[in-house]
């Protein structure tokens, strides 16, 4: 178990993680009874998670400036801190892209992806609330493994999808736009995979 004065750096990653979950939850919600006419007030609600995840990224490299002894490299604390404010970041693009785009039907497909990318995100708060016990890390272990495959389902989720664009729409901007929002949709899983990296790569090389 972490010393007081180290729990800080595993509470804030614990608690970026989180706003990443609320993030991928409300993109569940926002897709899963979607009203264009709303687009606008979703986009504020996301961004609130956005800005809360990185006013924490913020927390933590005030906090890593300001140490002499962290518990780990305050490099590896950086960069995880980075990455897992990116997921958050991904998140919101993918809102960001309906908007763009004018997008006023969500496809069954989108639904059921964003529900993949929220899995992928669970894993990681579940690894990242684990992550104080890394000179202990079988359980960890095995949560990065779970978190990879919760990733390789999302790229499986990307191919299958993106093939059944030209079947679900005749115009080439539905399909270019559609492929784009899939794109954004992997990048989420994408960045909850490197998060589940730095973490593997700090237990190499603490044990």
């Amino acid at each position: 178990m972490a010393a007081k004065a180290d729990r800080f750096y595993f509470e804030n990653l614990s608690e970026a993680s989180e706003y990443a979950c609320k993030a991928a939850d409300y993109l569940v919600e926002c897709l899963s009874d979607y009203n264009p006419d709303n687009i606008k007030r979703m986009l504020e609600t996301m961004h609130g998670y956005e800005h809360a995840a990185d006013g924490l990224k913020h927390d933590m490299s005030a906090a890593l400036a300001r140490a002499f002894v962290t518990p780990i490299d305050r490099e590896d604390l950086a960069l995880i801190s980075q990455n897992v404010d990116d997921v958050t970041d991904c998140i919101e693009e993918v809102l960001q892209g309906l908007y763009m785009y004018k997008l006023t039907e969500i496809t069954p497909e989108a639904v059921d992806f964003a529900n993949k990318v929220a899995n992928c995100c669970r894993l990681m708060k579940e690894m990242l609330r684990e992550f104080v016990n890394f000179k202990k890390p079988e359980k960890l272990h095995d949560l990065v493994v779970k978190l990879n495959r919760a990733e390789e389902e999302c790229d499986a989720m990307y191919i299958d999808s993106t093939m059944l664009l030209g079947d679900r729409f005749e115009s080439t901007l539905d399909i270019v736009s559609w492929r784009d929002i899939y794109s954004r949709m992997e990048n989420c899983a994408d960045a909850c995979e490197h998060v589940g990296e730095c973490v593997d790569m700090v237990v190499m090389k603490n044990t």
